[in-house]
């Protein structure tokens, strides 16, 4: 039997607790991971949910799991505002563009993958399109009709929520839920305010640039169908894990969840783990296209910025924790990068240290107990923060054997993925606006002091070490140095 280490647990937004993870067939994991809406480029929130499925991909991969992993390309279905109603991103924006809605979704789709591989995001097995799936969407959407959980309108199929006992569970609603924030949408002859499009029909007068024949009419797919029947054709009726961005949780997930459950009807849950990550804010709100604060990776690049410093940065805070962005943290995430390159010097055996139970039967007496702590970080909801930790003390021990030393850090580049064995560039002196971001921080910090508001004191803190600036309070006042 295979040595795993600690067992993996994992907070589970379906129950809203930690729980020791459990793969349905032994050694086989199967995950899907919410994919985009290919109606413009990705900017740097939007791919935290592809850096939280591939971290778990690879502590998964670290456990000796072997793994199939399906990304969706959403190239159809997706409203603006999320809605039943109203106009296709992908159409909205080839009316704006020369490009067909085809070519648009293609180069928007082409500039994901160029992100992932920059992020050195371990590829999926597969990334269906929801073009691809038109005929299999039709007939889901026939079985649901056929069952009585969905009904015809004009304007299209809906989903009757009323008929889904436990709707609403993920995002800890229930089914008569009226509250403003279930983001419900109006459309006349809804038999519930949280009835949701299985398909949307085209109204007289009205032609979609994308559109397909179906019993209720020509039309195209709600958003939320592609989802339930690319994840079923591609892993099964039932599979492991589902993960995806923390606005999912509330909409989009809750629907997956209900007309997967209708249509398969066999009284168990559909997928037993659900993993949300939380937002990248600017100035303490959400990042986003819509507002003007939604930064391309490429942009950073262009800006002398590695892609893993940017993954480094995310990789310093839990996933379910939100972050604020800014330059002056991710450059302290860059000299923590180079300062880790630097300290690696040269390959690494990677190779040897695929798994747990692999590196453990490689490695010397000391560099074990290393990789146990290690391994007890990441399979601690995978607190990456804390692996960085490990492997910042392990580099800086001069008592443990070169040998082992690369060996751990070997370990935690396959759980990471930041390069630490590519070559290190000088590191530069400290940015001034870093100086001024860290002064002003230190100037909070001392008023909540003050106030007495420890929590704010401890995370001020917190935040400081996070962007790779250690403090010490002294008698004399508070001193700060960049952490070596």
């Amino acid at each position: 039997m295979q040595d795993r280490g600690t067992p993996l647990v994992v907070y589970n937004s379906l129950t809203r607790r930690s729980e020791e993870f459990r793969p349905m067939v032994d050694d086989q994991v199967r995950i899907y991971s919410c994919g985009p809406t290919v109606y413009n480029y990705p900017h740097i929130g939007n791919l935290r949910a592809y850096v939280l499925s591939d971290t778990l991909q690879r502590a998964l991969r670290w456990k000796g799991y072997e793994i199939r992993k399906v990304v969706n390309i959403t190239d159809v279905g997706h409203l603006v505002a999320d809605a039943d109603s109203g106009d296709d991103k992908l159409e909205e924006a080839a009316r704006a563009s020369t490009e067909s809605v085809y070519d648009l979704a293609r180069r928007y789709e082409a500039a994901f993958h160029a992100d992932l591989e920059m992020l050195r995001i371990l590829p999926a097995d597969l990334y269906p399109r929801a073009t691809d799936y038109i005929p299999q969407m039709v007939e889901f959407a026939a079985v649901l009709e056929r069952k009585g959980a969905a009904y015809r309108l004009p304007t299209g199929l809906y989903f009757d929520t009323s008929t889904s006992p436990g709707y609403g569970r993920l995002a800890g609603l229930r089914a008569d839920d009226q509250r403003e924030g279930a983001r419900v949408d109006v459309v006349a002859g809804k038999r519930n305010k949280t009835d949701f499009a299985v398909w949307r029909t085209e109204q007289p007068g009205e032609r979609r640039l994308m559109r397909w024949e179906s019993p209720w009419g020509w039309g195209a797919p709600g958003w939320h169908l592609e989802c339930s029947v690319m994840s079923i054709d591609l892993l099964g009726s039932h599979f492991d894990i589902h993960t995806g961005g923390v606005d999912h949780r509330e909409l989009h997930h809750v629907n997956e969840i209900a007309q997967s459950e209708a249509y398969l009807d066999d009284g168990a849950d559909w997928v037993p783990y659900w993993l949300h990550n939380e937002f990248i804010n600017v100035k303490s709100a959400k990042m986003a296209k819509s507002k003007g604060t939604g930064l391309r990776l490429v942009e950073l690049v262009e800006d002398g910025v590695d892609p893993a410093a940017y993954r480094l940065w995310l990789l310093t805070s839990h996933y379910r924790a939100q972050s604020d962005f800014s330059r002056a943290a991710i450059d302290a995430a860059g000299t923590t990068l180079r300062r880790l390159r630097a300290r690696v010097d040269g390959p690494l055996p990677i190779d040897r240290t695929q798994t747990y139970q692999a590196a453990m039967a490689a490695a010397g007496d000391e560099a074990r107990a290393v990789v146990r702590r290690i391994d007890e970080a990441v399979s601690d909801d995978l607190n990456t923060a804390r692996v960085l930790a490990v492997l910042q003390e392990a580099l800086q021990n001069d008592d443990l054997p070169v040998d082992d030393r690369r060996l751990v850090a070997a370990v935690a580049e396959n759980l990471l993925g930041l390069g630490l064995d590519e070559p290190a560039v000088e590191a530069a002196a400290l940015p001034a606006d870093l100086e001024a971001t860290v002064l002003d921080m230190l100037a909070q910090r001392v008023k909540a002091r003050e106030a007495r508001d420890w929590g704010l004191a401890d995370q001020i803190r917190s935040n400081l070490e996070r962007m790779g600036i250690g403090i010490k309070d002294t008698p004399q006042g508070t001193t700060w140095e960049p952490i070596k």
